[in-house]
């Protein structure tokens, strides 16, 4: 019986350009993610394909995408798919490739903490959350931003009631608005009419928010909080590219499914090696004026979470129409009603962010003495540096 022929590799190399990567949109061969091709007797292909982390969770995706098409050419007997990573070299003309270069130097120099308020699903409150948080944190003395990355159910501006456009400064960079309690504001929502919708693809969505970071002034701040969009689309990933010292705090709601969900957010922030910060559980529980309680929304979700990505639960802020109302009216709880139970589970995770964050202690300013000292004799110490 007559043997077929072996593919040869520009046919190998031609079925591969078919296997996309669904996150990076682009063909594994265009990337230069397929290190090898070897051509074994008896029709067997050995393929090595490079995946930006060990731990990819879409590597069986390839490893079976792979397979399929090689396996279609004449005279292929066996196909057989390795893996390696890609070095920070390769990674770094990766990031070129796809026109996503790291944040140039200088950008956000003065801002010490960048904290995106994410999850896996919508309507679970991450802009209420960011709102007042960020309110909170200045409350507390620790000065904060907050940046509407919801391109598309941009929020921010009415719930910290700031809408107009912004200033340019004499070095063309964008001033952003100030809200009550100094809280720095920046969303797309400045730029575009009232209550119009934004209609963009992919790369208009990273343009933006890439402008948002490098071209805005946003001065000294301890915290720039990032409402993240719903899910882990162009903007999560955009982000996690430029910003890979942020770190997350994912919201939830009790119910096991947005806890379930909301893991997932959790699980594209690992898959980028950023710190996950803790989990907040909102709308945990609604009290009637009577005392009675009712957990609408189930119970313990938040806990179960923070448990399964082993971070602390920073807050269970219970259901609260207040909190939904100052929302609506620009005015945030947490500055309006600091002693309500809503406002007082948002303060706590406000302070447990604080705890959990590096703190820049104070440099110690020598003194010059009024005489010389005499010489000390002993035994030297080792000096502590003052800093981050």
């Amino acid at each position: 019986m007559q043997r077929m022929p072996s593919p040869t590799p520009e046919q190998i190399t031609e079925k591969l350009r078919a296997v996309i990567d669904p996150e990076l949109r682009r063909s594994i061969v265009e990337l230069g993610m397929v290190r090898s091709i070897e051509i074994k007797d008896g029709g067997r292909i050995e393929v090595v394909v490079s995946l930006t982390t060990a731990g990819c969770p879409i590597r069986s995706h390839f490893e079976q995408a792979v397979a399929q098409q090689i396996s279609e050419l004449e005279g292929v007997t066996e196909v057989a798919v390795g893996f390696d990573v890609l070095s920070d070299e390769e990674k770094g003309d990766l990031q070129k490739t796809l026109g996503r270069g790291k944040l140039p130097a200088g950008a956000l120099a003065q801002v010490k903490n960048v904290i995106c308020v994410a999850s896996g699903k919508g309507g679970v409150g991450k802009s209420t959350m960011t709102a007042n948080l960020a309110a909170a944190l200045s409350a507390e003395g620790h000065p904060a931003g907050a940046l509407d990355c919801d391109v598309y159910g941009y929020s921010i501006p009415r719930m910290l009631g700031v809408n107009r456009k912004p200033d340019v400064n004499a070095e063309r960079k964008i001033l952003p608005l100030e809200a009550a309690g100094g809280v720095k504001v920046m969303s797309i929502g400045f730029f575009v009419e009232e209550n119009a919708a934004v209609v963009w693809r992919g790369p208009m969505l990273h343009k933006a928010i890439q402008q948002f970071l490098e071209d805005v002034a946003w001065g000294e701040l301890e915290y720039l909080l990032l409402d993240m969009p719903p899910g882990t689309g162009d903007v999560s990933m955009t982000l996690a590219q430029l910003l890979p010292q942020a770190k997350f705090l994912v919201v939830t709601t009790p119910q096991p499914a947005a806890q379930s969900v909301a893991r997932r957010g959790a699980e594209m922030a690992t898959k980028f090696d950023l710190e996950l910060l803790g989990v907040i559980e909102n709308m945990s529980g609604f009290t009637t004026p009577n005392g009675e309680r009712f957990t609408i929304f189930g119970e313990g979700g938040g806990q179960i979470l923070a448990d399964e990505l082993d971070v602390p639960l920073l807050g269970k802020v219970p259901l609260s129409e207040p909190l939904r109302e100052h929302a609506d009216s620009g005015f945030p709880l947490v500055t309006a009603e600091p002693d309500s139970p809503a406002s007082q589970a948002i303060r706590q995770a406000a302070r447990g962010i604080v705890a959990t964050t590096p703190q820049e202690l104070p440099v110690l300013q020598a003194v010059p003495a009024v005489a010389e000292a005499p010489p000390i004799s002993g035994t030297p110490l080792p000096v502590v540096q003052g800093g981050a």
